[in-house]
């Protein structure tokens, strides 16, 4: 018998499970909500039967979508490794993979999108270069590195991108600071407060380049290293920070600190692999892209797709 069900079908049912939403599954797999709806109803329709319970919060599938949904967590790793056993056969196994960094949070969520992609490419020499790196585009072009991660996809001759994810930024305070007692802080409200920081130039700070800078305001500034140093720091009242969520959540479940939205639309920031143009081509550097996103979507909370 031939079937209908094709592997965009299984990947969009993972993403329904993984999401637990249609809006959200929608962007996980790059389509419209109305494009993943129709998907799911050609197969609710070739079926006769739903594969989940639509009111429900987080989705809940029905037996026949479990069904389906084991399928997809059969199959797509196969499909995958095969992809990648051809990729072998064709290019090669060995390679090269020098991560450059720019991102001090980075490596929350790098090192288990490292430790994965080992196995799967045991002869690709992984390896991270040394200490934060302030132009890790310009290592790539020194060949000196072969993959840098970037918050902007600033476009050079012989650099490519790959989007990664985004995620969203949250202001810090300690909880009796006078900051507390608002829900979402505007730019005027960082002017005169001590701004913690990591020690990097104002440009590479998404709440200076795109919030305080363009409306005048600049405050002064304490540096740390060390994300759990600025978390101290502004629990004991020596100034405030923005920090991705998901690198505060677990000391926000623990009350060392409030989080605090920033602006009425939040701050987002984004992060890009950028690679050498000759090199975009290349399968196991295509791989550890997917992985990082993959991981990262499971693994971290408050992500949303990202495209170019």
């Amino acid at each position: 018998m031939e079937s209908i069900i094709e592997l965009r079908h299984l990947k969009t049912l993972l993403a329904l499970e993984e999401t637990g939403s249609v809006s959200l599954a929608a962007k996980r797999v790059f389509l419209t909500q109305s494009a993943l709806s129709h998907q799911i109803r050609a197969l609710e329709n070739y079926y006769e039967t739903p594969l989940f319970e639509r009111k429900s919060t987080p989705l809940r599938f029905t037996p026949a979508g479990e069904r389906l949904l084991q399928l997809a967590r059969d199959l797509l790793p196969q499909v995958a490794a095969a992809e990648r056993d051809m990729a072998q056969i064709i290019e090669g196994e060995a390679g090269e993979l020098r991560l450059a960094v720019e991102c001090h949070t980075c490596f929350d969520w790098l090192m288990p999108a490292m430790g994965e992609f080992r196995p799967l490419w045991p002869q690709v020499e992984l390896d991270i270069v040394s200490g934060f790196q302030a132009d890790p585009v310009g290592l790539l072009l020194q060949h000196r590195a072969d993959l840098a991660i970037v918050s902007e996809a600033a476009p050079q001759a012989g650099i490519a991108y790959q989007p990664l994810f985004a995620y969203g930024m949250v202001g810090i305070c300690a909880k009796d600071h006078p900051l507390a007692a608002k829900a979402v802080w505007e730019a005027e409200d960082f002017a005169g407060e001590t701004l913690i920081t990591y020690p990097v130039p104002d440009d590479m700070l998404d709440l200076l380049r795109k919030v305080l800078l363009p409306k005048g305001i600049n405050p002064p500034r304490r540096h740390s290293e060390l994300t759990i140093a600025i978390i101290q720091l502004v629990a004991s009242r020596r100034g405030i920070a923005a920090l991705p969520y998901w690198t505060v959540m677990p000391y926000l479940e623990k009350g060392y600190v409030i989080s605090r939205q920033i602006t009425p639309n939040g701050l987002q920031s984004e992060l890009y692999a950028a690679m050498r143009a000759e090199d975009a081509g290349k399968t196991y550097l295509e791989n550890f892209c997917q992985i990082v996103r993959e991981r990262s979507f499971a693994d971290l909370p408050g992500l949303s797709v990202l495209e170019l």
